[in-house]
């Protein structure tokens, strides 16, 4: 799995014209589940993200992490994040996941989550979507489970 995760201090996500999900301060995560991946994957990334200690302390330093200051969390699927674009110039997405495996395990993820963070929002799986979000730093962070460790 890979995920975009950025720092914001609002995010909202629309579907023709329809808010579907929308947060406060906290991290939006764009999500991207890979040809191969496991439930595993989804709670590594989940607990990494939750945990990441990228909100300031009270002396400005990335101390606290999404619990600390109790934010909230908008979750959107992006297969394009799987975008491979070394050969030609139409990025290739071979190493997405079918969608149906796509789907789930980007619902469990959503459920992981949703077991530690009391405001969990998302998009709609499939759907073309509008993103909004006020990049707080701007922070944004990149990760990818095959370069976590399971210890973590």
């Amino acid at each position: 799995m890979r995920a975009c995760v950025q720092r914001v201090s609002s995010a909202s996500v629309d579907v023709t014209g329809r808010r579907v999900g929308e947060i406060g301060r906290g991290l939006v995560v764009l999500l991207g589940v890979a040809a191969g991946d496991r439930t595993a994957d989804g709670d590594l990334l989940a607990r990494k993200i939750i945990e990441l200690r990228i909100f300031d302390d009270d002396e400005g330093r990335m101390n606290r992490s999404l619990l600390d200051v109790g934010g909230g969390l908008l979750v959107v699927s992006q297969f394009t994040l799987l975008a491979d674009c070394r050969r030609g110039r139409r990025p290739s997405y071979t190493s997405a996941a079918e969608p149906a495996l796509a789907e789930a395990l980007y619902e469990q993820f959503v459920t992981r989550c949703r077991e530690s963070v009391a405001r969990v929002a998302t998009g709609v799986f499939r759907e073309h979507m509008d993103v909004a979000l006020v990049n707080d730093g701007p922070v944004t962070i990149w990760l990818d489970t095959r370069e976590l460790s399971l210890s973590e």
